[in-house]
């Protein structure tokens, strides 16, 4: 498919309603009908934007094709506009941190987290995704990963060019946000594609910050836009030719190390 020239993404930064599914879609739902835009591509909502992030989100979890996927295939077909978001899956009496791509058109596909983070438990009530997504959208290709997953670069790791645009959705806690904005630069680098990342706000019942900065990051690892603390909905504009010509000019994958994953 031929790529569209310009690509635009809602960024959707907002104070999740913890463990509460029906005030986050209501909140969510108001601050969609407030952008004017009517041009928009892909509109993005952080990692487990329904629930906020904890192991016992799996608590909340449900069966794929129910609530969550129902109003997000409704707001797509609305805005006309593909969106992508997390929430807990129940699948085989197991329960992912699950990301949804869905379209307009109905359909849609899925990315199960892989790196799990131990730290706060997580891997003690999810299950580890065990497959790599690239989906495709208006000529785009798109990775996306969820939170943890951007400290992996292997996992990230685009040895053919695969994707355009790496798409890390997460619950990053303000105390390691510098970490955020390196390896979002780092994986722009060293993966001649964006990378955007879409984080949360607010605090949560565990006492833990979360300040946003959401943020897009050029090819060459330059922050082209970035969202502050507050909640927010940022619209950018990401640009093809600005992967290609760099692609064209400063070939580094040519040189890439090839491997094999074993998962």
């Amino acid at each position: 498919m031929k790529h569209q020239e310009n690509f635009k993404i809602a960024m959707v930064q907002h104070s999740i309603d913890w463990m509460n599914p029906t005030s986050n879609f209501a909140t969510l739902e108001e601050k969609l009908w407030q952008i004017d835009d009517k041009d928009i591509d892909l509109v993005i909502f952080p990692e487990l934007f329904t629930t906020g992030f904890h192991q016992s989100a799996a608590e909340l979890a449900e069966p794929i094709g129910l609530t969550t996927t129902k109003w997000l295939l409704q707001q797509s077909k609305r805005m006309n506009a593909a969106m992508i978001g997390s929430y807990p899956v129940r699948q085989d009496r197991k329960v992912f941190n699950r990301l949804l791509f869905v379209k307009p058109d109905g359909t849609f596909s899925h990315y199960d987290k892989r790196h799990l983070f131990r730290m706060a438990s997580e891997h003690m009530s999810f299950s580890p995704g065990n497959f790599q997504v690239v989906e495709e959208w208006k000529g785009w290709r798109i990775n996306p990963i969820i939170c943890y997953d951007l400290r992996f670069p292997l996992w990230c790791r685009n040895t053919n060019n695969d994707y355009d645009i790496l798409l890390c959705i997460a619950n990053w806690p303000k105390p390691r946000i510098a970490a955020w904005h390196t390896l979002l630069a780092a994986r722009a680098i060293e993966n001649l594609s964006y990378t955007v990342g879409v984080n949360r706000t607010g605090v949560d019942p565990n006492e833990v910050v979360y300040n946003g900065n959401s943020a897009v990051y050029n090819p060459k690892g330059e922050i082209t836009n970035e969202i502050s603390e507050e909640d927010d909905i940022q619209i950018v504009t990401l640009n093809y030719q600005q992967v290609q010509s760099l692609r064209e000019k400063f070939p580094t994958h040519l040189d890439a190390d090839h491997f094999n994953l074993h998962l």
